[in-house]
C-alpha cells in the first residue's frame, strides 16, 4: 500500500511539475518601439508579419517583425487583451 501511495505522489509531482501558466498577466501594456525598421522585401510575394510580443521569464519582450512566405490562410496579427488582473497577450495566428 505504501509503494502505491508514493507512486500516486511521483505522478502527481512530475504532472505538476510541468504546469506553468501559458500567459503573464501585466498591470501596464508594454509600449512597443517608437520606431520599427522595416527592411526590404526579399521577394516580391512574401508579406510583412508584425512585431509581438513574447514571454520571458515573469514578463514580455517584444520581437521585431519579419518578411514570409505568403500563407494560405489570412493571418491574424497578436493584440492586447484587458482581464480583471491586467494585461494579457494573444499571439498572432
Amino acid at each position: 500500500m505504501t509503494r502505491f501511495i508514493v507512486g500516486i505522489f511521483i505522478v502527481f509531482f512530475f504532472m505538476l511539475a510541468g504546469c506553468r501558466p501559458s500567459a503573464v498577466v501585466v498591470r501596464e501594456r508594454p509600449v512597443a518601439p517608437a520606431v520599427i525598421v522595416k527592411p526590404p522585401r526579399p521577394y516580391p510575394n512574401y508579406v510583412w508579419v508584425e512585431g509581438g510580443w513574447f514571454v520571458t521569464g515573469n514578463h514580455y519582450s517584444y520581437r521585431q517583425g519579419y518578411w514570409a512566405p505568403p500563407r494560405r490562410k489570412a493571418y491574424r496579427p497578436g493584440y492586447w487583451r484587458n482581464t480583471r488582473g491586467g494585461w494579457v497577450w494573444v499571439p498572432g495566428r
